[in-house]
């Protein structure tokens, strides 16, 4: 397992959406939840704060309002595939009035999701 030196942020936007990935480093669940609250507070107005984390054999991800399974899940298993532990991440969606359909969201968190985990320094 892999994990995380510091914390990435990356920008998508698709078809006037934007997609914010941001990825901590975080040893419990306590510490996760309280980088979640913060990224809701600074994104108060975002239509969607989607996330996955996941610590040792503790998981939890959250579509937050998108239709099921196209966001957290979409998520977790990026994060799953590429053997990140005790890493938090989290992507805002800022809606840009067009509809994306369940793949077009599951493209866009995936890849902010990844873009995230992409500016991590090893």
């Amino acid at each position: 397992m892999k994990t995380p030196a510091n914390d990435g942020e990356f920008t998508l936007v698709v078809k006037r959406s934007k997609f914010i990935g941001v990825v901590f480093r975080v040893e419990t669940e306590d510490d996760a939840l309280a980088r979640l609250k913060e990224v809701k507070a600074a994104h108060r107005k975002a239509s969607h704060n989607c996330y996955a984390y996941r610590i040792g054999n503790a998981t939890r991800y959250s579509d937050d309002g998108e239709p099921h399974g196209t966001a957290g899940m979409p998520i977790y298993e990026m994060l799953r595939r590429e053997g990140i532990d005790n890493i938090l991440c989290v992507v805002t969606r800022y809606f840009g009035g067009t509809l994306l359909g369940r793949g077009g969201l599951v493209r866009a968190y995936t890849a902010a999701a990844k873009g995230a985990v992409g500016e991590l320094a090893d």
